[in-house]
């Protein structure tokens, strides 16, 4: 997997450039006051070269978190230099070398290399402080005064030095470790925040999309099959309206009804629309499987003879279910009319079964040579499989249109009660 990264922002440049500045004029005054006092005796080196030592420290913090392995092997060998060539200074150069060792840890993005480099200097400070002292020791050793106790004050003191820089590497390397481990959890909330707030866009954008199926499929159901029958009736009282007025009255009263069923299914879809998913299925329940008969006697009365059979016996079918089987019947219906021809009939069966459902709409009439999948059909599909069930459609071998769909009932029931 490729390194995770830490960008670093132009206020946190800012912030390494003031700190570069802090700790050159903290090594100014602190060279000063080391020189003043001689922590080094005679062999103390010029202030001047305290100052030389102090650019070279200080300067390269200021890029710390862009070039952390470089700046903390410069910090160090600098700091190295230092302690080496007794130059009078030593607070500024443990706190630079700290925040490099820190900084290696907290924002080096290849992690073996940030534990080679602090491992690496780490170790060379403690072979350093060990050849140091094993050298002071063997000059100390010749006074016999120092050398007559179990422990010398000599020795003493530089076990407690190996112990405080036992914290303080120790402490820079785990708090370099900490620092890099809450800025990834901290990268990886930020991550997980943004791919949820993706997420939520797309979901808002498919509930969008899925409204408008659901708003198309039921506008093309309550429209096509009300004008398509409007149409028919209109046809046929143009036909007799001359010869039969009587007749052509009844069909025109059938046409004013097919219209205020029209309007009263649009606005029944309108008020679904507006309310909750709750009251939307409330307001679909007003749709039951026993609805069929009237496509029926209107499908009859359209001009296509058509028959209707219950077979089994008839069970509670959850609201949902019956709104799908009603809309497909009616689609089936509607596209009996407007594409079977002149002669045709239809015949729709509600079988019930233990376990299921089915309703089959088969009409005769033209053959089909080609299909075409229209809104219709695919508003047929898409009610089956909301449904939890299947759909067969397609043209009949002696002409017309078989449609079968087949529900299964049982964990319909069982969910729907739950």
């Amino acid at each position: 997997m490729p390194a995770p990264t830490r960008p670093v922002t132009p206020q946190q440049r800012r912030y390494d450039l003031l700190l570069a500045g802090v700790v050159f004029v903290s090594g100014v005054v602190s060279a000063v006051l080391s020189s003043i006092s001689e922590i080094y005796g005679d062999e103390q080196a010029p202030l001047w070269h305290a100052l030389v030592y102090l650019v070279v420290l200080a300067a390269p913090l200021a890029f710390r978190r862009v070039r952390p392995a470089q700046v903390a092997i410069i910090v160090s060998a600098a700091y190295f230099a230092a302690v080496t060539f007794r130059i009078p200074e030593l607070y500024a150069g443990n706190v630079a070398m700290f925040i490099a060792l820190y900084t290696v840890g907290a924002w080096m993005t290849n992690r073996r290399a940030a534990m080679v480099v602090r491992s690496v200097i780490i170790a060379g400070m403690f072979g350093w402080l060990i050849i140091t002292t094993y050298r002071d020791a063997i000059d100390i050793a010749r006074d016999e005064e120092v050398i007559a106790g179990a422990m010398s004050p000599y020795i003493a003191f530089m076990m407690l030095q190996l112990l405080l820089n036992v914290l303080y590497f120790g402490g820079a390397y785990y708090f370099g470790e900490r620092a890099w481990g809450a800025a990834m959890q901290r990268a990886a909330l930020e991550q997980r925040t943004a791919d949820l707030e993706r997420e939520r866009e797309v979901t808002a954008a498919q509930a969008v999309a899925l409204d408008r199926v659901r708003i198309a499929r039921e506008l093309h159901d309550v429209v096509a099959h009300h004008v398509s029958v409007m149409g028919v009736q209109a046809g046929a009282a143009r036909v007799v309206i001359d010869t039969a007025p009587d007749q052509a009255a009844h069909i025109l009263s059938g046409i004013e009804e097919s219209a205020r069923e029209a309007i009263s299914e649009l606005h029944n879809l309108l008020e679904t629309l507006r309310s909750s998913d709750e009251d939307a299925a409330d307001s679909a329940s007003t749709l039951e499987v026993g609805d069929i008969a009237d496509l029926v006697a209107a499908t009859t009365e359209a001009g296509i003879p058509t028959t209707y059979d219950v077979i089994g016996e008839p069970r509670a079918v959850p609201p949902m279910i019956a709104v799908n089987l009603y809309r497909i019947a009616q689609e089936s219906l509607t596209n009996a009319r407007r594409h079977a021809g002149a002669g045709a009939t239809a015949d729709v069966r509600l079988r019930y079964t233990d376990t299921a459902i089915e309703l089959e709409v088969v009409n005769t009439g033209r053959r089909v040579l080609t299909t075409r999948a229209g809104l219709g059909q695919l508003g047929m599909r898409e009610r089956a499989a909301a449904s939890g069930g299947t759909i067969e459609s397609g043209p009949r071998d002696r002409g017309g249109w078989r449609v079968r769909v087949t529900v299964p009932l049982v964990a319909a029931l069982a969910e729907a009660s739950a």
